[in-house]
């Protein structure tokens, strides 16, 4: 799979039942958890911006802070 799908396309991968089986030993990836205060305003426009990625606020909060990470000097 690649991260490039948009939706619609990870909707279609995913509606195959080829798609369904694990493809390799399962990993945990998350290992904290980390409070996070935002303003009501930067919330909603986080939360729109979410909706429209079709992802979780988390999801793409995590999505990101690692863009950001890859990108910053």
């Amino acid at each position: 799979m690649n991260d490039d799908m948009t939706p619609d396309q990870e909707y279609d991968f995913y509606a195959q039942p080829e798609n369904h089986e694990p493809l390799g030993p399962g990993r945990r990836r998350l290992t904290a958890t980390v409070p996070v205060r935002f303003s009501e305003e930067l919330l909603e426009q986080v939360r729109n911006a979410a909706a429209a990625d079709d992802r979780s606020v988390s999801a793409w909060i995590r999505r990101a802070v690692e863009h950001e990470l890859r990108h910053s000097a």
